[in-house]
């Protein structure tokens, strides 16, 4: 789709005596009188947009341009939606959290992670506690351990100063589950014709001599 800025000008707000008009489905109608290209964009109800400025002669386009820009604005508002969504978040934890604080920020990880974002998980240590760092690894994989039905992480927990960071990516969606009622349904009984049972050996042979 052509990019129309804002500040580009429609209809009667197009000064110049000739222009070059490019059609609404792209096509080149090639140089006219502006007149003549508003009589046009009126006649088919469309608005006529000055797209190029400093062409020479500028460039017009016949379009529906409340439209386009209803479009442009749904574009970019998608566009600023996707550009959030590639945002690394941070949420901070302690060595010595209670339960009730891990609950809570674990929560806004997994928010994090609903909407689409990496989320940047840190374990800060306090003095001493930097020589052991199992207890920060703890805490990273039962962060992990609770949001894996969202999230996964990124790599290895590693060490920058006095924190320990774990990156939590957002899982792609889940396939479709297999339909459990049809796998557990009975096979259908088999309704081919008997085969009869050969006579038994002492029965084959009272047969002969009979």
């Amino acid at each position: 789709m052509m990019n129309i800025a804002k500040e580009h000008k429609v209809n009667e707000q197009i000064r110049v005596r000739q222009i070059r008009l490019i059609g609404a489905e792209g096509e080149q109608v090639g140089i006219i009188d502006t007149r003549d290209a508003m009589n046009m964009a009126r006649e088919a109800g469309m608005d006529l947009v000055m797209v190029s400025p400093q062409a020479v002669p500028p460039v017009c386009r016949l379009l529906d341009y409340g439209r386009f820009r209803y479009e442009q604005q749904q574009n970019e508002k998608e566009n600023r939606k996707r550009a959030r969504a590639q945002e690394v978040k941070a949420i901070k934890f302690r060595v010595k959290i209670d339960d009730h604080d891990f609950n809570t920020k674990t929560g806004h990880v997994r928010r994090f992670l609903e909407e689409g974002h990496k989320v940047k998980v840190t374990i800060m240590f306090r003095g001493r506690e930097r020589t052991h760092p199992e207890l920060g690894e703890r805490i990273l994989v039962r962060v992990a351990e609770s949001l894996a039905d969202i999230g996964a992480p990124e790599g290895t927990p590693s060490m920058m100063g006095m924190d320990m960071n774990m990156i939590m990516t957002p899982r792609a969606e889940k396939p479709a589950k297999k339909d459990r009622a049809a796998e557990d349904a009975p096979s259908a009984p088999d309704t081919s014709a008997p085969v009869a049972a050969e006579p038994a050996p002492s029965e084959a042979v009272a047969n002969a001599n009979a």
